[in-house]
């Protein structure tokens, strides 16, 4: 089992990559208003030596991430992963041994490549079932311990079923969720740039 440790300060660090889907690429309204952006943003505010790059793509599945994942830490280099992907895949009804399976790899890269990882999960809505939705749900939780990553919380939790919050398709947030979204991530990007929690293990 490889797990993300401490490692040493080396030329390119100071890189945040994001590695998403359609919940982190801004679907639906201009880029700067995605909580991306936004964290880009307070990161600089608050004088963090830190670069964000956002490589996630509106659709994209755990597969897809796990194909291009390679390319993208060999140039990135990133000192901290976000990996924000699973959705896709638990509303195609994917296998959940395949979505372990890809999850799993992309942990397994990224700590080889010597990143921290905030690994955030996803949820389904009810009609999938509960044996896939609670199976859906337990594999953040497995591969958390598993690869000893922090575990974030679900973004949309308090906002998914509040239309005010979403876009008019019901699954994507909105602009006025986005401040809400970093609101949420942010304790636990700060904690790992700052280096006071380089490991936790859920």
């Amino acid at each position: 089992m490889l797990l993300c440790l401490p490692v040493a300060t080396r030329a390119g660090e100071g890189i945040l990559l994001i590695l998403g889907d359609s919940l982190s690429a801004g679907y639906g309204m201009r880029v700067e208003q995605g909580w991306v952006a936004l964290l880009a943003q307070r990161i600089t505010a608050q004088g963090y030596p830190h670069r964000v790059v956002n490589a996630s793509i509106s659709g994209d599945t755990s597969h897809g991430g796990l194909a291009r994942l390679g390319p993208l830490l060999a140039e990135a280099r990133p000192q901290f992963t976000v990996v924000e992907l699973g959705g896709n895949d638990g509303l195609r009804g994917v296998p959940l041994d395949e979505l372990r399976r890809n999850l799993g790899e992309i942990l397994t890269q990224v700590c080889a490549a010597g990143s921290d990882v905030l690994l955030l999960p996803m949820k389904l809505p009810p009609n999938y079932g509960p044996a896939y939705t609670q199976g859906f749900e337990q594999i953040y939780r497995d591969l958390a311990a598993e690869h000893g990553v922090l575990l974030g919380l679900f973004i949309l939790e308090d906002i998914a079923l509040k239309p005010d919050l979403m876009q008019s398709d019901g699954i994507h947030p909105a602009a006025e969720a986005q401040p809400i979204i970093l609101d949420r991530i942010w304790p636990l990007i700060v904690s790992a740039l700052s280096g006071e929690t380089r490991v936790q293990s859920q």
